[in-house]
């Protein structure tokens, strides 16, 4: 388009729909060392359902973050992860036969210096994972799991 200028976004936060709020929070804090940096109590009467496009919904919502580097009071600025459990109406479960190949977004991905290590934690965890850690490219390894609603996430090292 002639004249133009394109949206040059920075990435801010992921939003996950979960089933129950505490125990994904356990989960995303267990398994990343995230931090409730936040949470939100969203009545009917709230403005979120005329954001979201469900007028007179009903949620209760949790930011994630990383903690404070050592000696920081707060934590420096990252992606965060945006939990949110709909009462309001309830939320329906993902399609456990969804592959990574319908369309939307497919999964969360975070970096890690040990994929490998981290599998090992992960399996001791009870966490279900796709596969063992690959690697797809030289020094690239790759390992996908879920979450406690059947989301996907990535762990990556590079």
């Amino acid at each position: 388009m002639a004249g133009s200028t394109s949206i040059r976004p920075v990435p801010e936060h992921t939003a996950i729909s979960v089933s129950n709020l505490e125990r994904s929070i356990e989960f995303y804090t267990s398994v990343f060392s995230l931090q409730v940096n936040r949470t939100i109590d969203s009545p009917p009467e709230s403005r979120l359902g005329e954001i979201v496009g469900l007028p007179g919904c009903r949620a209760r919502i949790a930011h994630l973050g990383p903690p404070p580097a050592d000696g920081e009071d707060t934590p420096a600025p990252q992606l965060v992860i945006e939990l949110f459990e709909y009462g309001e109406p309830a939320g329906r479960p993902l399609a456990r036969e969804r592959s990574q190949a319908d369309h939307g977004i497919s999964h969360i991905a975070f970096s890690s210096p040990d994929v490998r290590g981290d599998y090992r934690r992960l399996v001791e965890m009870g966490v279900e994972c796709l596969s063992e850690p690959v690697e797809f490219r030289p020094d690239v390894w790759v390992v996908y799991f879920r979450g406690p609603d059947g989301e996907v996430c990535e762990l990556r090292q590079s």
